[in-house]
């Protein structure tokens, strides 16, 4: 029972011993910390497309993005749109899950009145 009080006194010792002299070691050396995040640039804020008064007459596109069955999806909306709006243009367009190549956006700007894209999650 005394050596065990004893070791529990030596490390209780060292372990006081031990912060006091990390204590005068930080106040010896000063470093500088900066925040990695940074500041973010302010937002700009954007108006949303205006709404279509009507769909029929328009051409949109359904464009698949690549999420398992979203192809599918899109092929259900084009028969929906088919059954409930029939003078509306539906074209289905398929892109891979990172960017869209550059002659789907041009099409896009030039032939398309609305966009659906099926991004999954």
């Amino acid at each position: 029972m005394k050596l065990r009080m004893t070791v529990i006194a030596a490390l209780c010792a060292s372990l006081f011993c031990g912060i006091a002299a990390a204590q005068g070691y930080a106040q010896a050396a000063k470093i500088t910390v900066y925040n990695p995040m940074g500041t973010p640039p302010p937002i700009k804020m954007k108006p949303m497309a205006p709404r279509l008064d009507t769909v029929d007459g328009k051409t949109i596109f359904l464009v698949s993005t690549g999420f398992p069955n979203s192809r599918e999806f899109m092929e259900v909306m084009a028969e929906w749109f088919r059954d409930n709006h029939p003078k509306v243009n539906i074209e289905i367009k398929s892109m891979g899950m990172s960017n869209m190549p550059a002659n789907l956006k041009d099409e896009i700007k030039e032939k398309a009145d609305a966009v659906f894209f099926g991004l999954g999650h």
